[in-house]
């Protein structure tokens, strides 16, 4: 498949991720895509990012000095499910008028509340069966949002599959409100909901959080499982001479041998990523972000990942897209 294959050749119109000539089944790292963000609190349009980053993708160099060179074990994506799109539909439909009102304060609207609850546990029991099918194939698989919410269902097959998994968590929030707004299933509880409810995790370590509430730094003392390296400890460290790959080495230190990365855009400095649903000022670099990524790949094995909360701008989508590709080479090269 390759033989023919030029890396350096413009990619033409119809051609698969990054132009790559892979299909799902010839490729190492499967990307499923999960146009979803019903519980949304701010910022829309996240659903949007897949179809935005395939399409951007084609501009992406496959050289890569990070990485080496992923695009040799094949990086491709599931087509974009319109059912996962009607069903976001439907779910926002419902959910909109409720985070408008501050919550489901009518009888009207717990009944809608409910309804949405229930249409998220269907996008997670997808998300689920998806990733648990591209792991017992021997795949690498990534999600691709979306909001925040959309990785549960993933990180609860990928825990199963290997248990004791840990994860990176990259954000500039901890999501570990509990039913925020009412909604079971929110993209700011999805941590929350990892630790409460998949019982098989190994340690998680959170990078970047600087946008935190009372219950949420509470959970972060109280929780042995969980470590935080807030983004004002880090500017602190740094600004004081500390090398970031040192803190980067201490970021990696309690993780288990397995890892799941779960990065939400929204832990880069808003530059990167000024369309996402939260943004919040701060946040790693572009090169401070990569350098933990290229130090996790020699340290540990990254069993998977997902990339969520890219918003819809190209220069999101083009930002989304090479981090995409980052992340798929720093679990390829992790092996």
């Amino acid at each position: 498949m390759l033989n023919d294959f030029d890396p350096d050749a413009p990619a033409s119109p119809g051609d698969g991720l990054f132009g790559l000539p892979h299909g799902p089944s010839e490729a190492a790292v499967v990307i499923v895509p999960v146009p979803f963000e019903a519980t949304t609190s701010y910022g829309r349009g996240t659903a949007q990012a897949p179809r935005r980053i395939l399409e951007a993708s084609g501009q992406v160099e496959l050289n890569d000095d990070w990485f080496d060179e992923p695009w040799r074990a094949g990086v491709a994506m599931l087509p974009i499910d319109r059912g996962i799109e009607a069903l976001d539909q439907r779910a926002s439909e419902l959910a909109l008028p409720i985070i408008e009102a501050g919550g489901a304060h009518t009888e009207a609207h717990r009944a809608d509340l409910q309804r949405v609850n229930e249409l998220c546990e269907q996008l997670n029991q997808w998300v689920y069966g998806q990733t648990r099918d591209q792991l017992e194939r021997g795949k690498l698989p990534g999600i691709l949002g979306g909001d925040h919410a959309v990785s549960f269902g993933a990180i609860q097959a990928a825990a199963e599959r290997h248990p004791g998994m840990g994860i990176l968590h990259i954000d500039a929030h901890p999501d570990l409100r509990e039913a925020y707004g009412g909604f079971t299933w929110s993209h700011a509880s999805v941590m929350y909901n990892v630790h409460e409810r998949i019982s098989s995790l190994g340690h998680t370590v959170q990078v970047g959080v600087r946008d935190i509430s009372r219950a949420g730094a509470a959970r972060i003392e109280d929780w042995g499982e969980l470590t935080a390296f807030s983004d004002h400890e880090l500017a602190w460290e740094v600004a004081s001479g500390e090398p970031w790959m040192r803190i980067a080495a201490r970021i990696v230190r309690p993780l288990p041998e397995r890892v799941w990365i779960s990065f939400d855009i929204d832990g880069l400095d808003p530059s990167n990523c000024p369309h996402t649903g939260t943004p919040v000022p701060g946040g790693l670099s572009w090169h401070q972000a990569l350098l933990l990524l290229q130090l996790l790949a020699t340290e540990r094995r990254v069993v998977g990942f997902d990339l969520v909360e890219v918003g819809d701008g190209e220069w999101d989508a083009n930002v989304g897209a090479r981090l995409l590709y980052k992340l798929a080479g720093c679990a390829l090269k992790s092996r």
